[in-house]
């Protein structure tokens, strides 16, 4: 995965991987996370496997079975998807939203609908050597109707030139209809470039002379509402919905958009939670659920828990 350059963990300059495996052995050998929280927080992922390397060539164990010993709760979760390859922790978030009863379909949408189709094929693919399943076949399963449909073009997305003018008048239609059909906003909002349906959407306001989100909610209900006002969000302003998704600080939620967007974007989630809330997301963590005793990953200046 290519990570951009507004995210709140860079690799560490001056990384010595022996010198952190010897600290991180007598973290262990004292029960001690501070030390493990204070390594593994502040190196990139590249620098988190290079570690978890030398561990295992130095002492022959599983560094993420060994932390699953000495750590518990929250913080272990934390700790054992921060060891997870980037494409990797993504196929589990998706794995877990689709385990036991029921279906996290927001977490499935925010993953889906926050990563490009270049992005999404990498993460299938990853599901896939991961799970030992089909991620489209796994969504479908999970899903029905219109909403299954539009799970699946978004695990397909994909970038096909369209005319802006022609796709305002086929999703004006839709809304104009006594039942509106999800249709072509599904074909749509999941085969064209995002400068494309910013342009879509804006003339689609100006010409209804309505917001988007609350036409969809008026007339749409269920999943697809749902599938749809999430889509538009991310469309019109990712970092806006990531930031609204942390605002109910749950932790999986909380662990999850943090650990997948450290290297990339956490900064711009950061500013939309600031200008959302009055507070900064670092403060919301410390005073609401103590997780800044746990993570420097959104103070960096600049689930189920997984398998080893």
């Amino acid at each position: 995965m290519s990570w951009g350059t507004l995210g709140t963990v860079r690799p560490f300059s001056g990384f010595q991987p022996q010198r952190d495996v010897i600290q991180i052995q007598k973290a262990m050998e004292k029960k001690d996370a501070a030390p493990l929280v204070r390594i593994l927080t502040n190196r990139n992922n590249a620098q988190r496997q290079h570690i978890a390397k030398i561990y295992k060539d130095t002492t022959q164990q599983n560094l993420i079975a060994v932390l699953k010993k000495v750590l518990s709760g929250d913080l272990e979760a934390l700790m054992l998807v921060l060891m997870m390859p980037p494409l990797q922790h993504e196929a589990y978030r998706l794995q877990q939203a689709m385990a036991g009863l029921g279906t996290d379909e927001e977490t499935l949408l925010e993953i889906l609908c926050t990563r490009s189709g270049k992005e999404l094929r990498d993460i299938s693919a990853a599901y896939k050597e991961m799970c030992k399943k089909d991620l489209e076949k796994e969504a479908k399963g999970e899903t029905s109707g219109d909403f299954a449909k539009l799970i699946v073009s978004l695990i397909n997305k994909e970038d096909v030139a369209g005319f802006v003018q022609k796709d305002i008048e086929s999703l004006l239609a839709s809304l104009n209809e006594k039942k509106a059909d999800a249709a072509p906003w599904i074909d749509i909002l999941t085969s064209r470039d995002l400068t494309h349906l910013n342009k879509v959407l804006m003339g689609l306001e100006l010409e209804s002379g309505h917001m988007v989100i609350p036409a969809l909610e008026k007339k749409f209900s269920g999943d697809i509402r749902l599938g749809l006002t999430v889509l538009v969000e991310c469309i019109q302003n990712p970092d806006a919905y990531l930031a609204k998704r942390l605002t109910g600080m749950k932790a999986p939620i909380v662990q999850g958009i943090m650990v997948s967007h450290s290297e990339e974007d956490l900064l711009s989630i950061r500013v939309a939670f600031l200008k959302m809330t009055g507070t900064s997301l670092y403060t919301t963590l410390q005073v609401g659920h103590q997780y800044a005793q746990k993570t420097h990953l959104g103070n960096n200046k600049h689930y189920g828990k997984p398998q080893a």
